[in-house]
């Protein structure tokens, strides 16, 4: 018993001459300019200092990016087959770049006003004017059926929607280009 009770004091007492010989923190000032020192009246960089409280501040600088004249860093990577995409805001892309751009999108824009227009056909058929043919289970669960004709009619106007907002694009890209490539489908 003893000596559990006269290791526990010795390891108290390390523990105290351990804390006892740790340096005390130096503090630390964050200046107006972002710039952090521990000696600010010294540092020619150090301008309306206040003293940081709390621990430790850890500060790691960060990459700074390279103009492109400096470097490859920022150099847009070209993928085989598309135009190259413009590396700053508001610089010009080539117009020919831009027309191949618009073409593939118009392409892509048809195609999915042709996929939601079969779909749409398909959906009308099913619902048949509000009365679409009862299945197995439905001639004995009426609600069953009136929520089926629900949810067809649902999307029958999430489909009709989405087929005018393909046509008003189709109708954006055409008039921005000043082309007219033929008929839109209906």
């Amino acid at each position: 018993m003893k000596s559990i009770l006269l290791f526990s004091q010795s390891f108290l007492l390390a523990a105290t001459l351990a804390q006892a010989q740790t340096p005390p923190a130096k503090a630390v000032y964050r200046c107006d300019n972002n710039h952090y020192t521990q000696t600010p009246k010294e540092d020619p960089k150090a301008f309306n200092c206040k003293l940081l409280e709390g621990g430790n501040v850890t500060i790691i600088e960060g990459t700074r990016p390279q103009n492109q004249a400096n470097g490859a860093a920022g150099t847009p990577v070209r993928v085989a087959n598309t135009p190259p995409i413009s590396a700053q805001p508001g610089q010009r892309v080539d117009a020919g770049d831009q027309r191949a751009r618009d073409s593939e999108s118009r392409v892509i824009l048809e195609a999915e006003l042709r996929k939601a227009e079969s779909r749409r056909s398909e959906l009308a058929q099913e619902y048949n004017n509000g009365e679409p043919e009862k299945r197995g289970d439905e001639s004995r669960n009426y609600q069953k059926y009136q929520d089926r004709v629900a949810d067809l009619k649902t999307n029958l106007q999430r489909i009709d929607n989405d087929i005018a907002g393909i046509r008003r694009e189709l109708g954006r890209s055409s008039a921005a280009n000043g082309v007219s490539s033929g008929p839109v489908l209906k």
